[in-house]
């Protein structure tokens, strides 16, 4: 199957032009930029040609039933995968925008095979050693990005679902982490969290407080 047959088809978008031909072509993707609370996980995937995955699509149009099926589907049939992640300390040390690339650098590396070309969902690359071009919306428009982001979104949800089990009064298997009004009043009611990200607005309110 030709790189071209792994576009998404999607008239909202121009024709994505890849600048590469081969068939280890990484898809990388990122989920948890935006929660107070937890890791920013990664994932790349380099797809198989010769076992398609039907339905692969950004992972925020999925229900949780169907990522998780795809997300077994993509780790059975994909050529190489691999999820990472940068904690909440290095988000703080860094900021998110440093630990995302951290993340997704960390998940480019651990392929075996490794990938050759990496196509990033967004607008900048991470500055990894690795040719490749960024993407905007191409979870949306390239299989490969979408497979990164549903194994993305399927392990940080786990992580959220777990801290819900430890900490049931704060919600995080509803809200995942992200500063919804359940969230924001359970922070206020209960404090902060070792895993919550100090450095973000909401919880830096709530350290000072204490």
């Amino acid at each position: 199957m030709a790189i071209e047959h792994w576009l998404i088809e999607h008239n909202d978008f121009p024709p994505l032009d890849i600048a590469y031909r081969g068939e280890r072509l990484a898809g990388v993707d990122e989920v948890g930029r935006g929660p107070l609370i937890g890791s920013v996980v990664a994932a790349a995937v380099i797809l198989d040609p010769t076992k398609p995955i039907d339905g692969l699509t950004d992972s925020k149009k999925l229900t949780a039933r169907k990522r998780e099926a795809l997300d077994s589907q993509i780790r059975e049939r994909a050529l190489a995968f691999a999820v990472a992640e940068a904690s909440a300390a290095e988000v703080d040390a860094l900021n998110i925008y440093h630990a995302t690339h951290l993340a997704m650098r960390r998940a480019i590396d651990a392929l075996a095979p490794a990938a050759e070309y990496l196509l990033v969902d967004g607008n900048k690359l991470p500055g990894h050693l690795l040719p490749g071009q960024a993407v905007v919306k191409g979870d949306s428009r390239h299989c490969a990005i979408a497979a990164a982001s549903i194994l993305a979104k399927v392990a940080r949800d786990a992580q959220m679902v777990a801290l819900d089990e430890c900490y049931p009064e704060y919600g995080f298997a509803r809200h995942k982490g992200y500063p919804t009004k359940e969230h924001l009043t359970a922070l206020a009611a209960h404090g902060p969290l070792t895993e919550h990200r100090r450095s973000f607005a909401p919880v830096q309110r709530q350290l000072a407080l204490l």
